[in-house]
């Protein structure tokens, strides 16, 4: 009977990152040939797979990568079981290989049937299934493109998030990075509000108000103060007919309140400024340039960026 030696059983575990034991059984099963030890080991990994299938695999790594020139970005996900296997050490390092190979791809299709150290991509989840005993699958892949990018991987590895920025400006790297931190923690879903179309902005305003009275319902049964009703949800309903109504109804306010006509410049501003952000809450919460810039509160994220003398072009978060 074959006895596999220390050293060929430590190379067939580099190679697949089966465990000693696995290894050492493939061995002598193989009889000591290395490919077939190999192929073995790949057809436990086949067996695994087909037995998990119908597993779910909700958590994992989500790895963020950009290539040296700062102009093309990808996030892929590699998920698992559980997250034991999720924040193991080998687990973390191969999704970044596959996050970095994810570079040179365009569609997750191709990716998947690349060649990964002699085998295909798809061939080494099935691999890495049958080692570590969950379901290995890449969830999410996504590309993106830019003048310049800027990546922000959430610690723990379940979010991340690349910025395209329109130009390298001095200081891109940090721009690019706060942005995708801001993308990673408020996960907007859209860069304008112009991105919203007319009948999405018109669902989430009878949505948004419906949920705001049926609150205040409430707050009148515990005899709390109301919430404000807005009339709009974002910018894109409010036109100059819109604004300068909010200005005549400041002015009958401040009226009323026996507030002199020579001060009325200094307070209706601001009150136009209150009037927008009490109705441009769909804005605030999904359209990444109307947020509030989360390392200072007084900016938008666009007058953040352009303060830098750039632009955001686009942006992709992916989260488990």
């Amino acid at each position: 009977m074959y006895t596999p030696v220390a050293a060929d059983v430590a190379k067939l575990r580099n190679t697949t990152g089966a465990g000693m034991m696995d290894c050492k059984k493939a061995l002598i099963e193989a009889e000591g040939d290395f490919d077939k030890a190999i192929e073995i080991l790949r057809k436990k990994g086949q067996k695994i797979a087909a037995n998990r299938a119908d597993r779910e695999s909700a958590e994992g790594a989500v790895i963020a990568k950009v290539n040296a020139d700062n102009t093309v970005g990808a996030i892929i996900s590699l998920n698992c079981e559980t997250d034991f296997v999720a924040k193991g050490e080998g687990f973390i390092n191969l999704a970044s290989e596959l996050a970095e190979k994810a570079l040179s791809f365009s569609t997750k299709e191709d990716f998947l049937a690349s060649d990964f150290h002699g085998i295909t991509v798809a061939e080494k989840l099935i691999e890495q299934t049958g080692v570590i005993g969950e379901k290995i699958e890449i969830g999410a892949f996504q590309k993106i493109e830019g003048a310049f990018l800027g990546a922000y991987i959430h610690a723990g590895n379940k979010i991340a998030a690349i910025t395209a920025l329109s130009s390298k400006v001095d200081n891109a790297a940090e721009v690019a990075r706060n942005v995708s931190m801001q993308v990673a923690s408020m996960s907007p879903e859209v860069l304008s509000y112009k991105d919203f179309s007319p009948e999405f902005v018109a669902a989430e305003t009878d949505a948004r108000i419906a949920a705001i009275v049926k609150d205040n319902e409430e707050l009148v049964r515990l005899g709390r103060p109301l919430k404000n009703v807005p009339q709009f949800v974002s910018y894109a309903q409010i036109t100059d007919e819109v604004l300068k109504q909010a200005e005549e109804n400041a002015k009958a306010e401040l009226k009323a309140e026996g507030k002199p006509e020579q001060i009325w410049d200094k307070i209706i501003p601001g009150k136009i400024q209150r009037f927008i952000s009490d109705n441009t809450s769909l804005d605030q919460e999904k359209a990444l340039l109307d947020q509030n810039y989360i390392k200072d509160g007084d900016l938008k994220v666009a007058e953040y960026v352009k303060n830098a003398g750039a632009e955001i072009t686009a942006f992709i978060r992916v989260a488990l």
